[in-house]
């Protein structure tokens, strides 16, 4: 629908300035969060105010809005208000509603990923470091975030050769009898069959959480200590391990030092935009170390300032993070002061946000607006070289206009089973990881291995879906549809489209060449003979990229699948048997089988197994009933 198109509907419709007019009277002068709602019901706008009447009444006065807020305006049907304490509550909900519902005329952060740390566990009588990502736990200390897994395990990696604690499952650990290959290449002191007094081994895990915590130069200067006084004492294998490992610490510290005063903990974030895109570079400093960094693409319109992105962008990416003592800001944003208010409150401890204006601070973010400014230079050339591939994919396959939004399908299974359906999404922006979804085959009926009926399966649940959905989520409706196979596979989503009146989408399956050599592929359109591309035309790499993706993706599920069910145990179909139960009845019997074949009496001894739970573990094995 065109834009034109678009306002003629909302001028028919009732007005949205008259709406917001007469919700005036009930609107409260108090902070709070107010939601604008489309005819449809979707969020089309989340905002705070310290004065909710205030602020929705500048809403009434088009003279004074922009053309995209008195669009925005015109579209609204219903106004929805939550009442705060403060602004600073308001501020923290609104960050949270608008990750949550993603409004349409709102600056969003679509990237969310959770950063990963080093954990350090202390429910175990010899700890180890290693990596984690999600919900912290009690017994266990955190250190960072770490901007990737990379720089995680690159730091982890160098750990070791400084801190040589042990890196085994606490099963390999409990159940080892000589040391490991760690233990021969110095990077473990092989706690596991005694060569380490738990003293001592714990006397290393206090070292690295001191280095970790940035007490660096005190671990440096008693390992110095150490080695003089192994030195003196004519032990100089003690000696040159000292050394050793003071080595591995001047490494780590070369490569993530940053030795500017007062800069303990901090993440820098350094803005820059151009045609109409933003990027947004994040530092983490932790400990005087840098732990990486990571860019952001808000989404947003062409008209938002700069300060006002990246303010947007700090309410969101700290909705479910805890905020450093300092952020370093490249632009004054609105609201700073309430914003680091805010952060406070959340953190539990004073977070302060600034933007210097000199000096070594002021250094560290110029050092992030330049990567920012070079990472959207890299985005947007690739962005032209996407939209030239596009056009390419659209002449190659007669489209009248280039693709939007293109679906690849792939199914992955071994002999029939743990049978899984992938689609992957790519567009002008990339591969969309967001969208990819997987679909477990359902049909029970359905004959193992048979391919055409797992992709007639996985296409008639995706577009019945996506028919129903189509009022709330016309962005989701693809151009193309890539499917890997041939001709069969061609026809059964052909009789998809036919039996659910799916028009308007391009359809195109690709065929591997004679002997599956790359390069010779034959591609084949609905109602049109085969064909093939030049094997160097950058078009046929583009789609190869495509259904490898799709390829890996399958199999990533399929596998995922596969060990998840190598892993389960009958007895976890029996309602009320947990792991504690679980572990009891192995325990006892050594295995799930021992305990289908055990009595009645037998269950009955176990620990934690009530007569109750006996007969309802023995009627399953016995008669099916759980």
């Amino acid at each position: 629908m065109s834009e034109t198109e678009t306002t003629d509907t909302e001028d028919a419709a009732p007005d949205g300035f008259a709406i917001l007019t007469a919700k005036l009277k009930s609107v409260p002068e108090s902070p709070g969060v107010y939601r604008m709602l489309s005819e449809s019901g979707d969020v089309l706008y989340v905002g705070k105010a310290r004065n909710l009447k205030n602020r929705v009444t500048s809403y009434t006065r088009a003279r004074g809005l922009s053309m995209r807020i008195a669009r925005m305006v015109q579209m609204t049907r219903e106004l929805e208000i939550i009442t705060t304490h403060t602004e600073v509550e308001a501020l923290l909900l609104e960050a949270n509603l608008i990750k949550r519902l993603k409004p349409r005329f709102n600056i969003i952060l679509r990237d969310d990923k959770s950063f990963p740390y080093i954990e350090v566990n202390r429910d175990h009588d010899y700890p180890m470091l290693v990596k984690h990502r999600g919900a912290r736990e009690k017994d266990r200390d955190y250190y960072g975030p770490f901007a990737s897994a990379t720089a995680v395990n690159h730091t982890l990696t160098a750990l070791q050769r400084a801190f040589p604690l042990r890196s085994c499952s606490d099963n390999d650990f409990a159940t080892r009898t000589r040391p490991c290959l760690q233990y021969q290449i110095k990077r473990c002191v092989a706690p596991c069959v005694g060569y380490v007094s738990q003293p001592d081994y714990l006397e290393l895990v206090d070292q690295a959480r001191d280095f970790l915590s940035g007490r660096s130069q005190d671990v440096r200067d008693e390992l110095g200590r150490k080695m003089q006084a192994a030195s003196d004492a004519l032990e100089f294998e003690d000696a040159a391990m000292y050394r050793n490992r003071l080595w591995a610490m001047a490494q780590i510290q070369q490569k993530q030092g940053v030795n500017v005063e007062g800069l303990d903990e901090a993440d820098v974030m350094a803005a820059s935009t151009a045609g109409g895109q933003t990027c947004v570079q994040v530092f983490f400093y932790r400990a005087g170390q840098n732990y990486g960094n990571r860019a952001y693409y808000p989404s947003h319109t062409k008209d938002d300032e700069i300060g006002d992105v990246l303010g947007a962008f700090i309410g969101q990416f700290y909705d479910n993070r805890t905020a450093p003592k300092q952020l370093l800001l490249s632009h004054e944003v609105p609201s700073q002061d309430l914003i680091a208010e805010a952060l406070s409150v959340r953190a539990n401890h004073k977070v302060a946000v600034l933007t210097p204006q000199r000096g070594a601070k002021k250094e560290l973010v110029d050092q992030a607006v330049r990567n920012a400014e070079e990472a959207l230079g890299r985005k947007q050339a690739e962005g032209a070289a996407q939209a030239k591939l596009l056009k390419g994919v659209a002449e190659a396959f007669g489209l009248d206009a280039p693709p939007q939004r293109i679906e690849v399908y792939d199914n992955s299974h071994i002999q029939g089973t743990n049978a899984v359906g992938g689609m992957i999404v790519a567009g002008p922006e990339g591969f969309r990881k967001a969208a990819y979804r997987k679909f477990n085959i359902k049909d029970t009926e359905l004959t193992p291995g048979d391919d055409f009926a797992m992709m007639r399966e996985v296409l008639t649940r995706r577009f019945k879906r996506l028919k129903k959905d189509s009022a709330e989520k016309p962005d989701d409706w693809p151009d193309l549809i890539v499917i890997d196979g041939g001709k069969g596979q061609l026809g059964i989503v052909e009789e998809v489209f036919r039996e659910l009146e799916v028009e308007g989408v391009g359809l195109v399956s690709i065929a591997k060449g004679p002997d599956r050599n790359a390069g010779r592929e034959d591609f084949y359109l609905p109602g049109k003979p085969p064909f093939s591309l030049p094997e160097r035309d950058p078009v046929l790499y583009y789609l190869q990229r495509l259904r490898d993706e799709a390829h890996r993706f399958a199999i990533g599920t399929h596998r995922a699948k596969r060990s998840k069910a190598i892993g389960q145990s009958p007895l976890d179909e029996i309602d009320g048997v947990g792991p504690r139960r679980k572990k009891a009845l192995l325990m006892n019997f050594g295995s799930a089988k021992g305990v289908a074949r055990a009595g009645l009496a037998d269950l009955e001894q176990v620990d934690g197994i009530s007569s109750a739970m006996a007969q309802q573990i023995y009627d399953h094995f016995n008669t099916g009933e759980t």
